[in-house]
């Protein structure tokens, strides 16, 4: 064996010792992600502020990353292969060529990338500090970036300026699998349901409706706009002049009653009222939230495209998307969903489609023009029906079981599938259905391990009948 022979081996040796770092620090690190890094930060870990910038921008330091792993392992596996062929001939190159891919699969790749995905914080913390000051490293940086350019132009498009990306959907499916895996509770899982969801919500789909609202008149005494707002329970309601369509403003009960204990009671309520706020039927409801907050009020006016008034919102009706309906003792109000003997279900008309299709997991079809089962059977039957009209749609039978006057109440539902037959499953069913079998695979297991009990498991949380 020549020096140079010597040379090449040690350098070899070298670059595998490199090269595996690097991928245990590949490992390491595209499996932290920035709430992890910034929990390491807050409880004082070593190193834990680089490992939190690098998760900030992590399409700065993956590619840099990545090219200088490979570059270690092709020039390894090039000085080896000139090394035994010098020694051997062409027999030694291809004995060489088979212990390479042993030693850099088991060295290089196997054991460290095991290593850090037994120990997560640990290996992000010793790499960040190395990976960053690599990735800093002006010819690395450029190199790479350089040949990113010339693949996202042989390629179509020109890649992800950031990644990776989480969807929606895919942090909804994470929150079931946790519950299934006992990690979160089943409130936890529903709240997490409601606040991803309510930032995709807007003022049309919780808006008290226009029917619905009870508002007074400008021309109404205090002592009369008193008693209807007490007999409805509300704190606040609308003030109209010439129409509903003509919100002047909002009256406060409690300002109504400084004005009766002012002897005040015959005069004109307009005197009384607070401005109104008003806010578009496609306002989201995140924004609106922010902005009840930061100008602390609790109602706005919602208006449709032409300026009319389409209902109104509370601050109540929001923090119901968030963790279901508040009802204090002195509510009373009909149940949106109720079960029937027959396998059949009655809605409230008001409810809305998509929750429904998540309760029946049904494919009942949703609009832009309309958010609730009323508004899906107007639409279909493209008439005010009549009590006991019913109208077909994605294997279900919608029967108006309560029209009063123009408007339904009540929706009876009825599958039109056969006894037995399954229905389709697809979106949240099939992951539904798949973590039904999780939990009952698991159910198994732990039954067949445990020791018998005399106490039960503690009941689910099945939908309330």
């Amino acid at each position: 064996m020549t020096p140079v022979d010597a040379t090449e081996l040690t350098v070899a040796v070298a670059l595998i010792v490199v090269a595996s770092f690097l991928a245990g620090a590949e490992t390491a690190l595209t499996r932290m992600n920035l709430i992890k890094a910034l929990t390491l930060q807050e409880h004082g870990r070593r190193g834990a502020g680089r490992l939190a910038r690098l998760m900030e921008h992590p399409e700065r330091w993956l590619n840099p990353l990545l090219f200088v792993n490979l570059l270690c392992n092709t020039v390894t596996a090039t000085l080896i292969g000139l090394v035994a062929n010098h020694l051997f001939g062409a027999w030694g190159a291809a004995v060489a060529v088979l212990l390479e891919v042993v030693v850099i699969f088991v060295v290089a790749e196997a054991i460290p990338k095991t290593w850090a995905v037994q120990n997560p914080e640990r290996s992000s913390l010793l790499a960040a500090p190395l990976i960053s000051t690599l990735t800093a490293f002006p010819p690395v940086r450029l190199l790479a970036a350089a040949l990113i350019w010339l693949s996202n132009r042989l390629l179509p498009g020109a890649g992800l300026r950031r990644g990776p990306f989480v969807s929606e959907q895919e942090l909804l499916t994470m929150a079931d699998v946790a519950v299934v895996d006992d990690v979160i509770e089943h409130e936890e899982r529903a709240l997490i349901h409601s606040i991803i969801e309510f930032g995709d919500t807007v003022a049309r789909e919780v808006r008290v409706p226009r029917p619905d609202m009870v508002a007074a008149s400008g021309d109404q005494t205090v002592n009369d706009v008193l008693e209807d707002a007490m007999a409805a329970g509300y704190s606040r309601i609308p003030v109209y002049d010439e129409g509903i369509d003509d919100i002047v403003g909002i009256v406060f009960t409690k300002d109504l009653m400084r004005a009766v204990q002012g002897d005040r009671n015959d005069e004109p309520v307009r005197g009384l009222v607070r401005p109104a706020h008003f806010v578009p039927e496609t306002k989201r409801v995140a924004e609106l939230m922010r902005e009840m907050q930061d100008e602390k009020f609790h109602m706005a006016i919602v208006v449709d495209e032409y300026g009319g008034t389409a209902g109104l919102v509370t601050l109540e009706d929001l923090i119901e998307e968030l963790v279901g309906e508040i009802v204090d003792e002195y509510d009373v109000e009909e149940p949106l969903i109720e079960w029937l003997p027959t396998g059949e279900s009655r809605v409230n008309a008001r409810m809305a489609v998509d929750e429904l299709n998540d309760l029946l997991h049904a494919r009942l079809p949703e609009g832009d023009d309309w958010d609730s089962v009323g508004g899906l059977v107007l639409n279909l039957l493209g008439h005010v029906p009549s009590e006991g009209e019913s109208i077909e749609a994605a294997d279900w039978r919608l029967t108006a079981e309560r029209v009063q006057g123009r408007r339904i109440g009540r929706v009876r539902l009825t599958s039109l599938r056969p006894e037995g037959e399954g229905r389709q499953e697809g979106g949240g069913a099939a992951v539904a259905a798949t973590l039904r079998r999780l939990a009952a695979d698991r159910a198994d297991t732990e039954e067949a391990v445990a020791p018998p009990t005399s106490s039960s498991a503690p009941p689910g949380s099945p939908v309330k009948r």
